[in-house]
């Protein structure tokens, strides 16, 4: 039988006999490959060598998910985003080869040509330095939000704990937060240094130390984000829970079922209620705490722990241990209102559908768009104003992108694929609009069919 449709690519290329030759003298053709993309049963190519990653993928340091997410297809692209040092991963890919592709299979799929450009456009970039991070960059980075840090405590010590002296702690604290959550993102993509050890190091320090979350949970959870971005079942950015539907897909699947866990058809309202408000102060971090101590990952909430023990510790004497909890929870209220606006804007508004196994270029480009720059949008947003070259080349340093942005941008020119830029507030006002949108989508699908 052939390879499962609704979960598995097809090539516009027809497939090629398998021969002799490759490792154990065994070569594959797409459709071979193409079988093994099921939860006991995965294969993946990169570079045209064929991998078993089977068993493997539980021990992938990224995550099971992220990996499996690629099985039955060619993961070439992804694995040459994902890893500064592809050298040293390869001793890990050396076990699990079982083959290659026969060389009467085509090298890529119907999208040769963008595939190629987009690979050129790589080695660009790579001869053009834009994977170099500036050391300077992220330690004046890393000092602005500990001298945020410690402008509160000045603040509290000097002029005391009044409504307004208070207001204006939370909304440094708030400050300090959501930048040190772009700094842990630059980290966790190991983007800084060289050696990946010293950015999981670092990433320790600043998600867990200064913000109270799990590396290990950002990481296998925003890993997958990147590999599928917009893709149902396999990007969890765009797992609602039922709360709300999106693009225009799914919100005519769930009319067409009768599906009414909420009135769809007013998200775009509710939106304000559930969304920014309560990601970080409630959904967040009861996964974050769920996802610790279900997978035993003492490490991560020892950093955590350290955040809380430095927080009560410096703010108690202050406000009591109630009050300091009464604060802490409205910094992560205002800072979940600003996360929130920032990462959906790049996203909701795009193309979200179910897999659809397009080339690396093309996948980023339905799923993302970019905001224009500015000083106050780079800080603002953690420099995810260029979410297009992010997620092109998510281990490049965030200060490089504006370079990398006009090649990017003829890439895109010349195969005809949409380069969407808007102002902040454009890109603000899209997401309202687009739940609109599929919630009105969901209500005609209800109503009449």
């Amino acid at each position: 039988s052939g390879p499962d449709k609704n979960r598995c690519p097809l090539l516009a290329h027809g497939p090629t006999p398998g021969s002799s030759g490759g490792r154990n003298g065994v070569l594959y053709t797409w459709e071979e490959v193409q079988k093994h993309c099921h939860k006991m049963d995965k294969w993946l190519v990169i570079n045209r060598k064929v991998y078993n990653i089977t068993e493997w993928a539980k021990r992938h340091p990224g995550g099971m998910r992220v990996i499996s997410h690629y099985a039955g297809e060619d993961a070439t692209d992804a694995f040459h985003a994902f890893h500064p040092e592809p050298e040293f991963v390869r001793k890990f890919l050396k076990p699990l080869l079982i083959g290659e592709l026969a060389p009467s299979e085509p090298n890529l799929d119907r999208q040769k040509n963008v595939m190629q450009d987009f690979r050129a456009l790589r080695e660009q970039v790579e001869k053009a330095d834009l994977f170099r991070s500036d050391p300077l960059f992220f330690c004046l980075y890393l000092g602005h939000i500990l001298l945020l840090e410690a402008l509160s405590l000045f603040l509290l010590w000097n002029w005391g704990t009044g409504w307004t002296q208070t207001l204006l702690c939370a909304v440094i604290l708030t400050t300090a937060q959501s930048q040190a959550g772009w700094l842990q993102h630059d980290f966790g993509h190991l983007s800084v240094f060289k050696k990946s050890r010293w950015n999981h190091l670092v990433h320790k320090f600043v998600i867990g130390h200064l913000k109270g979350a799990s590396a290990n949970w950002w990481n296998h959870r925003h890993f997958q984000h990147h590999a599928k971005p917009n893709i149902f079942s396999k990007d969890p950015d765009v797992n609602m829970l039922h709360a709300l539907v999106l693009g225009k897909t799914q919100p005519v699947e769930y009319g067409i079922k009768k599906l009414k866990y909420l009135p769809y058809n007013h998200q775009h309202q509710y939106f304000f209620l559930i969304g920014p408000p309560l990601l970080i102060p409630v959904y967040f971090s009861i996964q974050i705490m769920h996802t610790m101590f279900s997978r035993r990952d003492w490490v991560d909430l020892a950093w955590a722990l350290s955040y809380y023990l430095r927080y009560f510790y410096c703010y108690v004497p202050y406000y009591g241990f109630l009050g300091s909890i009464a604060l802490v929870t409205f910094v992560r209220f205002m800072e979940s209102h600003w996360f929130v606006w920032v990462t959906q804007m790049n996203h909701i508004p795009m193309d979200i559908d179910h897999e659809k196994h397009q080339d690396w270029l093309t996948m980023q480009l339905v799923a993302t768009c970019n905001i224009e720059q500015s000083f106050f949008n780079d800080w603002f947003s953690g420099h995810l104003n260029f979410q297009i070259e992010h997620h092109l080349f998510p281990t490049m340093p965030r200060h490089n992108y504006w370079r990398a942005a006009p090649m990017v941008r003829a890439v895109c020119e010349k195969h005809g694929i949409p380069y969407q830029v808007k102002s902040l507030w454009r890109g603000f006002a899209d997401i309202v609009s687009s739940l609109k949108e599929s919630g009105d989508l969901w209500l005609d699908a209800y109503l009449h069919k």
